[in-house]
């Protein structure tokens, strides 16, 4: 038969009303299965997180089985998270954008969680015995980002355009996350298959596994093709952006192309312009002009965080597009109202 959810709900607060959780109402005769230690159930999580999830945790998990290794799961209490918490942050690498280790000390919550969420969903422990759970995250401090001038972005595109070993990639890199706000792995991600050269469009695939075509100007389509046709890229899912030799980029062109324009430009290397603030230079100008529901769908966002109105306030490929065509002053097949010919 199966549980009212209702009256399980009213169990779950009169138990924590009480200081019991399920696992003091188990019968203490009964033999227990022993739990697995952390250093044998994390191959679990890892092979069950997506790349991600990987990427951002992995540092920080192998730092817990280091601590933890021969722990039993339900040994590990919130002190010893938070205290993790608190020696990570300390120790962080310091940078020109660093908080004082607040992001790395978040992580080491976040990552604690992932664990605990995985034992939770394979039925391993109890949701209120999830020690993660109880140490809070710091708080998160605004971002220093902001829009940059086009004075700013002129000099930022001077500074590429005239150093470097690859002026044409450069220059395409920074226009394509100018026009279409994408972040760096949606255009890393890019493929020939993402490119609509006739309709001026690419495809981005980002985070959350969202998939979306975003315009780009004709001219920006066109040198995007002549530039990875130029370089091998031949069949379907060969990479759109690469180097001369044919490889395709990593994210490690980024980082050299900001350390480079840092250097001609000190402004940028004392604030820590990134990518992401073409980003934000972007979406805010589209705000501005256009509205927020245009700006949410230029940024790809498919959340309804906030307001109840988000879940309302969209708009379409063509309101997009007309945003593209304004920002840049360039034409585009799709900046009219869908249905509606052009005269």
């Amino acid at each position: 038969m199966t549980a009212d959810p209702e009256r399980l709900a009213a169990a779950r607060r009169l138990l924590d009303q009480l200081g019991i959780t399920i696992s003091d109402l188990r019968d203490d005769d009964a033999p227990q299965t022993p739990l697995p230690t952390f250093g044998e159930y994390l191959p679990r999580v890892v092979a069950a997180a997506g790349p991600g999830a990987q990427r951002t945790y992995g540092s920080y998990w192998d730092r817990m089985v280091e601590a933890w290794e021969d722990w039993p799961l339900d040994k590990i209490a919130a002190s010893d998270i938070e205290a993790m918490q608190r020696k990570t942050a300390a120790s962080a690498r310091s940078r020109r954008t660093t908080r004082g280790g607040r992001h790395a000390g978040e992580h080491v919550i976040a990552a604690a969680r992932a664990v605990f969420n995985r034992a939770i969903a394979d039925g391993l422990i109890d949701p209120t015995a999830s020690p993660a759970h109880r140490v809070a995250k710091p708080r998160r401090l605004p971002s220093t980002r902001r829009a940059l001038t086009t004075r700013e972005i002129d000099e930022i595109n001077h500074a590429a355009r005239t150093s470097g070993n690859d002026v044409v990639l450069d220059a395409l890199l920074l226009r394509l996350h100018t026009e279409t706000a994408c972040r760096r792995g949606g255009a890393l991600g890019l493929r020939l298959i993402d490119l609509d050269v006739r309709n001026g469009l690419i495809r981005l695939a980002e985070k959350g596994g969202t998939v979306r075509w975003q315009p780009i100007t004709l001219e920006l389509a066109d040198h995007l093709n002549t530039q990875a046709r130029g370089r091998g890229a031949v069949l379907p899912g060969d990479k759109l952006l690469r180097y001369r030799n044919g490889r395709a980029i990593t994210s490690r062109r980024y980082d050299h192309l900001w350390k480079r324009i840092g250097d001609a430009l000190p402004w940028v290397a004392v604030q820590g312009i990134s990518t992401h603030w073409l980003r934000h230079t972007t979406l805010t100008w589209v705000e501005r002009h256009f509205g927020y529901g245009v700006a949410r769908a230029y940024a790809g966002h498919t959340d309804s965080v906030g307001a109840a109105t988000t879940t309302y306030i969209k708009a379409d490929l063509h309101a997009v597009a007309v945003a593209l065509s304004a920002m840049t002053g360039q034409p585009h097949p799709l900046a009219v109202a869908p249905g509606v010919s052009r005269p």
